[in-house]
């Protein structure tokens, strides 16, 4: 993908800029000073991940901050404006909180792993953004919160992302107190897989991303699908298709390489086919 600037078409400067190196394309979001999830900011994100799933050269996608939060959430002011509106805002919030849910679950359904690296406050629709990643890591200074109840807007659409993440009494825990909670107790809710100094954690997510990009990637495809299908399901309808999700799996190319090089004891040779 290379050196890309990805914007809003109402941003006058880039709010995503794109990188990518060795497999990994790493999107930077960049709308100070509270990195909101405005419309401009979240047509951006959702575009640069829309391009990158039929991009062979991206393997595994990071998503960052350039900020000093990761993100706050959607942004209120561009909400409240909106309250002058004839229908006091109704078709705005409609269209704000749809292109939310519709961005949470583009990276829910993406082909390729979307790991989110965080150094700073992720709060609301920023928290959610970090629990709808399939990995996230965060630096030992990083806070989390749902604190939409504490402005009598209860952060429902969070709530979905979250309560898929963290046990039901850690989720209500966030969204009824809105308390911030430090990076350590973040990832014992299970928010966040790993923890790790500020000045380590480039390295520490670069490093995961090179580790699952070194996976075949048709592999990796398969089972992220299978992981979130699966888990909406009763547990015998969740076997029943992952027995067919084995043996389609079992009949590709890069499954039997796997196999034959694990038998062989050799390094494998992935064709991602």
């Amino acid at each position: 993908m290379g050196e890309a600037a990805l914007a809003g078409e109402h941003a006058v400067k880039p709010l995503v800029s794109a990188s990518s190196a060795e497999g990994l394309l790493t999107l930077t979001m960049a709308n100070p000073p509270a990195n909101a999830l405005s419309i401009a900011m979240m047509e951006a994100l959702k575009g640069a991940l829309e391009r990158a799933r039929d991009d062979a050269g991206v393997r595994v996608i990071v998503l960052r901050s350039g900020e000093k939060l990761f993100s706050a959430g959607h942004d209120l002011k561009e909400l409240t404006a909106h309250r002058k509106d004839t229908d006091r805002g109704r078709a705005f919030f409609e269209k704000t909180m749809e292109l939310c849910a519709g961005l949470m679950q583009t990276i829910v359904r993406h082909p390729k792993p979307v790991i989110a690296e965080v150094d700073g406050v992720a709060t609301a629709a920023g928290c959610q953004l970090v629990a709808s990643c399939d990995l996230a890591v965060a630096s030992d200074v990083s806070r989390f919160a749902t604190p939409g109840v504490n402005i009598g807007l209860f952060c429902s659409t969070p709530m979905v992302a979250l309560s898929r993440n963290v046990s039901r009494k850690h989720a209500m825990e966030m969204l009824l107190t809105g308390e911030m909670m430090d990076a350590e107790t973040a990832r014992s809710f299970g928010l966040l897989n790993r923890v790790v100094a500020r000045d380590a954690l480039g390295e520490t997510v670069k490093g995961m991303a090179k580790l699952v990009a070194s996976k075949s990637s048709l592999t990796v495809k398969i089972g992220k699908e299978a992981f979130y299908h699966q888990a909406e399901m009763n547990l015998s309808e969740a076997y029943d298709y992952t027995v067919r999700v084995m043996v389609e799996n079992m009949l590709a190319r890069d499954a039997e390489e796997g196999i034959g090089a694990f038998i062989e004891k050799r390094a494998p040779e992935w064709q991602d086919k």
